[in-house]
């Protein structure tokens, strides 16, 4: 049964010698999808260049964004860029017709850091962590559940989870940290 309080308060959510879960500040979220004849003006527009290998993912400032697909992005960015970044698209959406979807409000993000922050993941998730580089992001699931996730360094992953599975994924991730802990 998920007991997780469902307010989604940034802060710690579990801890033991091996691994850190922290509930991080809400962001700016926007869903991309656009053709790739497009993908300059955008690129110009959100001022990056959009990745187009699948996992890739690229920065500037406070925009980041994940390639999950032939013709869809995900993109992160600070609460307070959100209207430009809308309204740069906007600007050029008669030029460089896309569809960006602002789902602020659709997930939170969970902090899985140290040492053993990848084998935490492996309790509910099928993927090989190992495989995914620093650097690098995909779309997965853990227990059942379809999350976004992304490699920040060998031992620190962020992870994206709709609001409405959040309580599930956060009870599993506080029960791994307990018997990771065991053994640490």
């Amino acid at each position: 049964m998920t007991t997780s309080d469902p307010t989604f308060e940034p802060g710690p959510i579990a801890r033991s010698s091996a691994v850190r879960v922290t509930l991080l500040a809400p962001v700016a979220r926007f869903s991309l999808r656009a053709r790739a004849a497009d993908l300059p003006a955008l690129g110009q527009a959100l001022g990056l260049d959009l990745p187009q290998t699948i996992g890739d993912r690229a920065r500037a400032g406070t925009t980041g964004v994940l390639c999950l697909g032939p013709d869809e992005w995900h993109i992160l960015a600070a609460e307070t860029d959100a209207a430009g970044l809308a309204s740069a698209c906007a600007a050029i959406y008669d030029a460089a017709p896309h569809s960006l979807t602002d789902i602020s409000d659709r997930e939170v993000t969970v902090l899985i850091e140290g040492p053993a922050a990848s084998e935490l993941l492996t309790l509910g998730c099928p993927r090989d962590i190992d495989r995914i580089a620093p650097g690098r992001g995909c779309r997965t699931v853990i227990d059942g559940v379809t999350v976004l996730l992304r490699r920040d360094a060998p031992d620190r992953f962020r992870l994206d989870i709709w609001r409405s599975f959040a309580p599930h994924v956060i009870d599993l991730l506080r029960t791994g940290c307990a018997e990771l802990s065991i053994g640490s």
